[in-house]
């Protein structure tokens, strides 16, 4: 039992301790306050370091992540969003390497701090309970009902015996972590605020487009050339992305599957090397990440089968329908993915390619044959390494890109697309990944091994071989189903910046076009995907036979509940998740869209003809070769469509359209698609316009004029047959009424069909024109009660 001294001396060391933290804002104060927390924690030992985590680490976090709220309680505060910059944010503010090495020293992996946590851990002094409101938005559905909470240890591992009944109010659950959970969840939670605070902010459409083009291929390393301005800064000073490679580097083990295998069933499958609580923390920092991150407000977060199977269904795909992921996610998502796709990069390369110096979290065990490649007939349907982090990933990652695609709203920031875009270049080109990548965050990390490279390891660069056929077949929508996603994409955003758009469409078709192999493998697979299986034939064909079903169920799964609205103006709203179109000659298929991106980035840079006018035809060039590439020689030259044959219905379309969408002009806009299946705009009552977008196409259905009119001569009119006998004067007039009135009805929508007319209530949706129908209807109740009570007078 602790004396009572020591106790209250512990108790107001540790207050004062956290008003001190509280108070730090500045940089200097900031500095003599982590001083003082391992002054502190030096001097105490971690049996007796109950008062200090159970009322100054929570105001620590406060202040680190930006958070105000610093209540002293037992269990855990509940901060929000601070107006003032946390020490993160100070940090970046104010470029102050001295600073930033203070903090990483507080928070590395390695730090005193880190150690206490561990040892409070051990003897399981602290609990807190983590804020609902700051949970993923899924997990926070889950939580209020009773059923889906009890099933949630079971869905998600992260959260496994951590929902707990709350002892105060009855019928409602909370989150409880120890001191390590309750950090990463803060630290995982921290990008997810900081990118929707970012977002709120208003961005300008038009932007300098050498600013954006600049700063978006700096992203890839073979576009990327030296600037001007300490680039070398600016990494020492990313505090967050050194905290996180340290935490992956020391507690997620990439190179030996056989140490740490996702959804674990038993310790004894980890060798004796390894200490199990630190596994332990390594699946539950990639777990909280993944939550946080890629699931957050995704309506279809797990695995459709395995809902199913325990018997849960989120009914919430109305509430976050076409909600796009957190903006600012991409650069340390791309960091979380190059990570952990670096364990195949190593089984790929083998044992002899990794022997450094000071850090043992990259060498191999030898329980595995790294010698041999990666066998696709080895495991199926994931055909990828036991153990490997992919598998857990896949799903959840593809979905943050792809409903980055879909819901990113026109007149959006481009810098958070070509992010998402980033983090699926790479994932698309797991082979491009090095060890040589992590030299300088490695040399950032461990300061005292800034050379623990060896000289003569330089990694050289490395393109696709067959050995990597297992990872293009488990991810083949990725290759596929992505890309025609992409290109709808590009011909919806291609007026916000033409030099970018093209960009990006080039850099894709560059990495599927960059082997012969890849290639060919693309191909095969699309015509298995798309032909019955043969009992004879080629031997290569039939093998990849039993792949189809997989990626078939990965295309249900995968894009569960996700396709391009109606009221976008996308091209493939119809064949959304039902099949694979990119090979496909047809007018939905990637050879058509291609061609008409080709037409449409044309017009666009021509349009621009700035300075880099040349530079943007060259790269437009350059993208005619990659088609032809990808689907033959002479596929740019072949068209089936001709883009003139819609001209003429321009003047009579430029008569009905606004002159402005919402605050910008229709100039900026540049929409081709049907107008009334427009992006909504700031001027519109969102659900009312998809509601009359909706309730028009069921008329233009009804009345047919959806369909072009016919050469041939109406020969069945509709009539009306007049018995010859007891009919009175009063029926024959009404039957000929009606009869005029029916063959009226049908010449008017003969007439509309023939002009191509559409019934188009949009319009109705206006702000405007909402607002005029609200203030007449006030005004009529107004002048009804005033008649009744002026009656009542009288």
């Amino acid at each position: 039992m602790l004396p009572h001294s020591y106790t209250v001396d512990s108790l107001s060391k540790s207050q004062d301790l956290a008003s001190t933290i509280l108070a730090s804002t500045a940089p200097h104060q900031i500095s003599s306050a982590c001083d003082a927390v391992e002054s502190f924690l030096h001097s105490l030992p971690p049996d007796h370091a109950r008062h200090f985590f159970s009322l100054t680490f929570p105001t620590l976090i406060c202040k680190l992540f930006g958070f105000d709220d610093a209540t002293s309680s037992s269990s855990s505060p509940s901060p929000s969003p601070s107006s003032s910059a946390g020490w993160i944010d100070t940090v970046l503010a104010s470029n102050d390497v001295g600073l930033a090495n203070k903090l990483f020293s507080l928070l590395a992996p390695t730090s005193l701090l880190f150690r206490s946590i561990s040892a409070v851990d051990r003897l399981s002094l602290v609990k807190y309970v983590f804020p609902v409101e700051r949970l993923p938005e899924w997990v926070r559905f889950m939580l209020s009902s009773d059923h889906d909470s009890a099933a949630l240890s079971d869905l998600a591992p992260v959260f496994k015996n951590r929902v707990k009944e709350d002892p105060i109010q009855p019928n409602f659950h909370q989150v409880q972590l120890n001191v390590f959970e309750y950090y990463i969840f803060w630290f995982a939670y921290y990008p997810v605020c900081r990118g929707n605070g970012e977002n709120c902010d208003a961005v300008s459409v038009r932007r300098s487009k050498r600013f954006k083009f600049e700063n978006w291929v700096s992203s890839f390393s073979g576009f990327s050339s030296p600037r001007r301005g300490g680039s070398e800064h600016r990494i020492e000073c990313s505090l967050y992305i050194r905290l996180l490679y340290a935490y992956l580097n020391a507690f997620v083990s990439v190179t030996d599957f056989n140490s740490q295998l996702p959804y674990r069933s038993s310790l004894l499958q980890y060798s004796a090397g390894y200490d199990s609580s630190e596994i332990v923390k390594g699946e539950f920092l990639v777990n909280a990440l993944m939550n946080f991150w890629l699931l957050d407000n995704d309506f279809s977060p797990l695995s459709v089968n395995l809902c199913k199977s325990v018997g849960v269904k989120f009914p919430f795909q109305s509430v976050l329908g076409e909600t796009p992921p957190s903006p600012g996610l991409g650069e340390v998502v791309k960091l979380l993915v190059k990570y952990l796709n670096l364990g195949l990069v190593v089984h790929q390369n083998g044992a002899d390619n990794v022997e450094y110096g000071a850090s043992s979290r990259w060498r191999m065990s030898g329980l595995i044959d790294v010698g041999k490649p990666m066998d696709a007939m080895a495991v199926s349907p994931g055909v990828l390494p036991n153990g490997s982090w992919n598998l857990l990933i896949q799903r959840h990652l593809y979905r943050f890109i792809l409903r980055t695609f879909l819901f990113c709203p026109v007149g959006t920031s481009i810098k958070n697309i070509s992010q998402v875009f980033s983090v699926w270049v790479t994932y698309l080109e797991p082979w491009a990944i090095s060890l040589d990548d992590f030299g300088e965050l490695d040399a950032i990390v461990d300061s005292s091994t800034k050379n623990g490279r060896k000289e003569h390891l330089q990694s050289e660069s490395r393109g696709y071989s067959p050995s990597w056929e297992a990872y293009v077949l488990a991810n083949y929508l990725y290759y596929s189903s992505l890309v025609m996603h992409f290109i709808g994409f590009a011909h919806k955003f291609l007026h916000t910046d033409a030099e970018i758009i093209v960009q990006m469409v080039s850099k894709v078709l560059t990495i599927l076009t960059s082997s012969k192999d890849l290639l060919d493998l693309m191909k095969t697979m699309d015509i298995a995907f798309h032909s019955k299986q043969a009992g004879s034939g080629k031997s290569r064909l039939n093998s990849l036979y039993r792949f189809v079903t997989p990626i078939r169920e990965q295309l249900n799964d995968w894009e569960d509940g996700l396709c391009e609205s109606d009221a976008d103006g996308s091209f493939l709203h119809d064949n959304w998740n039902k099949d694979l179109r990119l090979f496909s000659d047809g007018e939905d298929g990637g050879q058509q869209l291609l061609q008409l991106f080709i037409l449409r980035a044309e017009a666009e840079v021509q349009a621009i003809s700035g300075d880099n006018l040349t530079q943007n035809l060259q790269c437009i060039d350059s993208l005619k070769d990659q088609v032809a590439c990808l689907f033959g020689s002479d596929a740019v030259k072949r068209l089936s469509f001709s883009p003139e044959a819609k001209q003429p219905a321009q003047p009579r379309d430029e008569i009905f359209k606004p002159r402005r969408v919402g605050n910008y002009a229709l100039a900026d806009i540049k929409y081709k698609g049907d107008w009334m299946k427009r992006p909504i705009s700031d001027d519109e009552v969102a659900w009312l316009a998809k509601l009359l977008v909706l309730f028009s196409c069921w008329l233009n259905e009804i009345l047919g004029l959806n369909q072009a009119e016919s050469n041939e001569v109406g020969s069945t009119h509709s009539y009306v047959k007049v018995p010859s006998s007891d009919v009175s004067g009063t029926k024959a007039v009404l039957g000929a009424v009606g009869s005029w009135i029916v063959m009226l009805g049908e010449g008017v929508v003969r007439l509309v069909r023939k002009r191509g007319l559409r019934v188009n209530l949009r319009v109705l949706a206006s702000k405007k024109v909402v607002m005029v129908l609200i203030l007449s209807v006030v005004y009529s109740v107004l002048k009804s009660l005033w008649t009744v009570s002026y009656g009542r007078v009288e």
